[in-house]
């Protein structure tokens, strides 16, 4: 039931949606060229891979060090403050990757962090938008934000859905919090690695001797 709901979201907004991408493809190969569309890989439904589809916002690099805060074009800070980047994954509704709502899909290079219980907000299709978008977006830390996609999939329900898309649409009219403070959004907190234990010290054997036929070895506890 939830799936044929997606198609019917998707297919409504794509009414509005297609025209509008196409003036967007348009602007965007005027100003950066190709491609128009970025793709990503993405985790998804129980860790199960895709290729995310936005619209480009950054122009290519100048040189390989360029970090991504310049490269955002005009129309590309457009494109992410209205959310409109967005807009092609209706597609990926469409092919099944992703739903209207459910968590965000992050990278697969952030999953392989989760801890257990945080790997239990790939239970579902990630979502176009989600509690998390509604309650702070980028603004909070990605803990809050596992935190809040772990109550949704627990709390779901219709009510609650269309409480997430009325929410959603007053963000699109005023947005806020697609960036965090000083607008640099909040990595992603990678676990600090377990340090490698010592090498045990190995204490050389003694001169055999007469008496003492065998070598003795002993190993030390670091």
């Amino acid at each position: 039931m939830k799936r044929g709901g997606d198609l019917a979201v998707a297919a409504l907004a794509g009414i509005v949606a297609v025209p509008i991408g196409l003036v967007i493809a348009l602007l965007i190969r005027a100003t950066m060229g190709g491609p128009v569309i970025f793709r990503q890989t993405r985790s998804g439904r129980h860790g199960q891979e895709f290729r995310i589809l936005k619209f480009r916002t950054m122009r290519d690099k100048h040189h390989e060090d360029e970090p991504d805060a310049p490269r955002i074009t005009r129309l590309g800070a457009l494109l992410r403050r209205t959310s409109l980047d967005e807009l092609p994954q209706l597609w990926n509704v469409v092919r099944g990757d992703m739903a209207v709502i459910g968590p965000r899909p992050t990278l697969p290079e952030q999953v392989v962090h989760y801890s257990p219980r945080q790997r239990g907000r790939l239970a579902l299709r990630p979502g176009l938008t989600g509690w998390a978008q509604i309650r702070g977006r980028n603004s909070i830390s990605w803990p809050e934000r596992i935190e809040l996609d772990l109550w949704y999939i627990e709390h779901r329900t219709l009510l609650l859905d269309l409480r997430i898309l009325a929410g959603t649409a007053r963000m699109l009219l005023r947005p806020a919090g697609i960036t965090a403070a000083g607008g640099v959004n909040p990595g992603f907190p990678i676990p600090a690695e377990t340090p490698a234990a010592p090498a045990p010290r190995v204490v050389l054997p003694r001169q055999a001797t007469a008496s003492s036929p065998r070598l003795a070895r002993e190993e030390l506890p670091g």
